[in-house]
Parts: C-alpha cells; structure tokens; sequence
C-alpha cells in the first residue's frame, strides 16, 4: 500500500468514521464490533441498532476499544483491542481459554473497506494497535487469528485477522486447542 495510513483510536471524536467505516449494516451482519462483549444469545438478541447503541455507550464512557485506519480523511480499516476481560464470550471459550493467569489485551476484530483488503493495511494497523495498546498500559497483546486451510478465504471468516499477518508484525504463537485457531502473543 502506497499511501500513507494514518491511526486514531475510537473516540467521540472519530465516532462518525467509525459509523461511515462500518456502513448501515455494523459491518458484518450488524455486529458492531460486540460480538466478543456478549454472549452468543444476548449478541444474536442485539444484532443491529442495538449494538451500535452498546458500542456508542463504551465510547461515551472513554473506553479503550481499538484503532482506525485513515486514508487521507478517509476511514479504511478499524482493529479492535481491549483487556481480555472486557469480552465476556472470549472469557466462556473452551477453544481459545486463557493460558495462563497473566494479564493480557486481546485483538479480538478487524474491519477493512472493500477497497482496501488485500493490500498490507492489516499488519500496519496491526503494528500501530500494538503501540496504542502499549501506551494504554497493556504488557501482552494477545490474538486469536485463522489459519486459512484454503488459499483466498472469503473475507467474512477473516474477521479475526490471519495468521501470517500476526506472524509477519512479530506475534509468536503459543498454544492450540483447535487446528486452525492459533493463540498468538506479542510480548509488550
């Protein structure tokens, strides 16, 4: 990607990128980035407008919740991150349990335009999330990315990054419960 990329984080301020980024539908199938924050009844419940409420409500309240990529003035791609604990079904999953007991953030969502997959911004949005999270005092980033047993997966299952991308920014992979669920972690 040859044009510079620039990074905000979600605020009251950049709320109306996010709401342009993420288009009338919450980007996919009216997420809105929450899909993590509740569990799957209360999520599948809340598809929609109300999603966008709950986020709009955590960024009322100054919580950290990710990064958004800009083109010039244009809003391209969004990383979500927060502590681990803030993501209530993260917390419930038996194929992406904690570890260990030690304190980490979780990149848990991306989110890019249409125009812009396929071209690089994932790792730089990925490397500019790790020195947000470092500067809202996290010490382990952790990611929970696929690894695509296909060669072009469509984009819709790649919600939570890809491997190589985390690989490629320097995350190191720690455990799998799962084949194609690798836990990967970036030491702070």
């Amino acid at each position: 990607m040859s044009q510079a990329v620039t990074f905000k984080p979600l605020t009251l301020k950049t709320w109306g990128d996010f709401e342009i980024l993420f288009g009338p539908k919450g980007a996919c199938g009216g997420c809105w980035c929450m899909n993590w924050r509740f569990s799957r009844s209360d999520f599948d419940k809340r598809k929609g407008d109300q999603n966008k409420r709950a986020i709009h409500k955590l960024v009322q309240k100054n919580e950290t919740l990710g990064l958004l990529a800009f083109v010039g003035d244009e809003p391209v791609g969004w990383c979500a991150v927060a502590p681990r604990e803030k993501y209530i079904r993260l917390q419930r999953s038996r194929v992406l349990r904690p570890l260990d007991e030690l304190p980490v953030w979780s990149v848990s969502c991306f989110f890019m335009a249409k125009p812009y997959r396929g071209k690089g911004l994932s790792s730089k949005l990925l490397a500019a999330t790790l020195t947000y999270a470092k500067n809202e005092g996290a010490k382990i980033v952790e990611a929970y990315p696929i690894e695509p047993s296909v060669k072009r997966m469509p984009d819709v299952f790649a919600w939570t990054g890809i491997l190589s991308t985390f690989l490629k920014v320097g995350f190191r992979e720690e455990k799998r419960h799962s084949a194609s669920r690798p836990i990967v972690r970036y030491y702070l």
